[in-house]
């Protein structure tokens, strides 16, 4: 498979907000992903492209706003996260859910605009439901665009049902949100559907991966 999925960490901040910005323009302001990687209620996942790397760079951490400078040498002493490393793996897309009690609700899903249509908002989902499985929570919840019909057709294929809607939810064009849940996501019958969806899943990434080798062919190779 030509894409890999694992945890986020320090590294992929400014990736994930260069990402964050590109889909969500206009929404909101992009989360401080530094304060949600310190965040215990969060957990967060990135699909990185196995065939590509990232501009290598530093990330640096300003201090927090309003800390005087000799309290920000103290708190510096015991902080290591300051000056980080970037990852120079190439990061393609991100989602990212907070565990509250026994819900797992999706804050954000995005991918890269170039790498739309390759199945990747689909290994993301399969990645925050396995995450979500792993943590042992009851129900998974998500809100999405009324209007988003690919979206909503992706979800309620992985059981999602809608539960509600949340009216003028965007704030760019006050468009209402379907708030969509995923329930009894540790019993059998959707443990058993889900396996099958990611066989599925997995099954086309490697096809994908088979036609996207056979087209870098030169002629007559």
């Amino acid at each position: 498979m030509p894409y890999y999925v694992r945890l986020m960490h320090w590294g992929d901040i400014a990736q994930v907000t260069e990402i964050d910005r590109e889909a969500f323009l206009g929404l909101m302001p992009s989360p401080n992903y530094r304060n949600e990687l310190k965040n215990r209620m969060a957990h967060y996942v990135v699909v990185c492209d196995d065939a590509r790397l990232a501009e290598p760079s530093t990330i640096v951490i300003a201090p927090d706003k309003g800390i005087s400078g000799l309290l920000y040498r103290v708190k510096h002493m015991f902080e290591r996260d300051k000056e980080v490393p970037a990852s120079t793996e190439y990061i393609v897309g991100f989602a990212g859910f907070w565990n509250v009690v026994d819900e797992a609700h999706l804050i954000s899903i995005a991918v890269r605009e170039e790498y739309h249509r390759r199945g990747i908002g689909e290994l993301l989902l399969i990645s925050i439901i396995d995450l979500a499985i792993e943590l042992d929570v009851r129900l998974v919840s998500l809100e999405v665009r009324a209007s988003n019909i690919t979206a909503l057709s992706l979800y309620r294929k992985f059981g999602f049902i809608q539960v509600g809607l949340r009216g003028g939810y965007y704030t760019d064009n006050n468009e209402d949100a379907a708030l969509m849940t995923l329930e009894n996501v540790n019993s059998e019958l959707v443990r058993s559907s889900f396996e099958e969806l990611k066989k599925s899943h997995s099954g086309k990434m490697s096809r994908q991966k088979l036609k996207l080798a056979r087209s870098g062919r030169r002629r007559g190779a």
